[in-house]
């Protein structure tokens, strides 16, 4: 576990990806054109992506002590991710995330997540050795309002960096979260629970990544949902449009961004180019079914063409 560049602390699910031409009513019936099954999970997605990047990566989530828990470790550890944290918990099944995505990129999710396959505090308290180990620490915050502050006093008390994805529902929590963090990104619905409303448009994302920044972390990376996102941190702020790429599936793309920029910010770039880097990841992984990430310099440079100049 020794020299991890990250360790993504979040979800692990098996995700079944189906693809049809529409969605059908009650009672009738629609057939299948592709269907996918995956390592899912927003933890597991960001380590992949972050593995793509060629960071060293560990995942510290749950999984069951099932067949399934046996084929998501095995394909993480095909990805290269250290899965010696992840936790296998007895008598529960691994979650399970049905994505539904119809012929104009719309998603549905049916979720089969049972509340032991979600970190508690102690899960992460008997990790802190290897969440202080890492040098920065994704914390997912899809997980327990007390597993992710646990994950983030953990590092920050190891001065490492703290990334956090999402927004918590409770307000006196997100408040702690902030000021723990150096980084946050947040998608327009989240960034919505902690300001009270989400941006429509660039100058409502950089207002709301500026009053975020206010409240703890050096660089805040804010959706405005269909048009971009904005970054904003002590000194500067951008806007970087979508790149121009057909939307197949959006889901996973939140991940494939968060891994790319904490990559970017563990190689010391620029918060511009980090900006423009993690934009093109996201891109990159809207274009075919699934959360996966499939993050190769070839995909990043095609992405980076696409994205309209700030």
């Amino acid at each position: 576990m020794a020299g991890l560049d990250a360790i993504a602390v979040g979800q692990v699910a098996r995700d079944l990806v189906l693809l049809v031409d529409g969605v059908p009513d009650a009672s009738r019936t629609a057939p299948v054109r592709r269907r996918r099954e995956l390592l899912g999970g927003k933890g597991a997605n960001q380590a992949v992506g972050l593995a793509q990047l060629g960071a060293r990566v560990g995942l510290l989530g749950v999984v069951g002590l099932d067949e399934v828990g046996d084929r998501l470790l095995g394909q993480a550890r095909t990805d290269g991710i250290d899965v010696a944290p992840v936790l296998r918990r007895e008598g529960t099944p691994s979650a399970l995330i049905v994505d539904v995505v119809d012929a104009h990129g719309r998603w549905r999710y049916l979720e089969d997540i049972p509340e032991e396959t979600l970190l508690t505090e102690a899960d992460v308290a008997g990790a802190a050795d290897v969440v202080r180990a890492a040098r920065a620490v994704l914390v997912q915050l899809q997980q327990p309002l007390s597993a992710a502050l646990a994950a983030a006093r953990c590092a920050r008390a190891a001065d490492r960096l703290v990334l956090l994805d999402g927004a918590p529902d409770d307000p006196d929590g997100a408040a702690e979260l902030l000021a723990l963090a150096d980084v946050l990104r947040a998608d327009a619905r989240e960034v919505g629970l902690i300001v009270g409303d989400p941006p429509r448009d660039a100058d409502a994302g950089l207002r709301a990544g500026r009053e975020l920044l206010g409240r703890g972390p050096s660089l805040v990376a804010v959706e405005v949902a269909g048009e971009g996102n904005a970054f904003v941190w002590p000194g500067g702020e951008l806007f970087v449009a979508l790149s121009e790429t057909p939307t197949v599936d959006s889901t996973g793309a939140g991940d494939a961004f968060v891994a790319a920029l904490t990559v970017g910010l563990l190689r010391g770039e620029p918060p511009e180019r980090t900006a423009r880097y993690a934009v093109a990841a996201a891109g990159a992984t809207v274009g075919h079914p699934g959360g996966r990430p499939a993050l190769t310099p070839a995909a990043i440079e095609e992405q980076l063409a696409r994205i309209p100049a700030s």
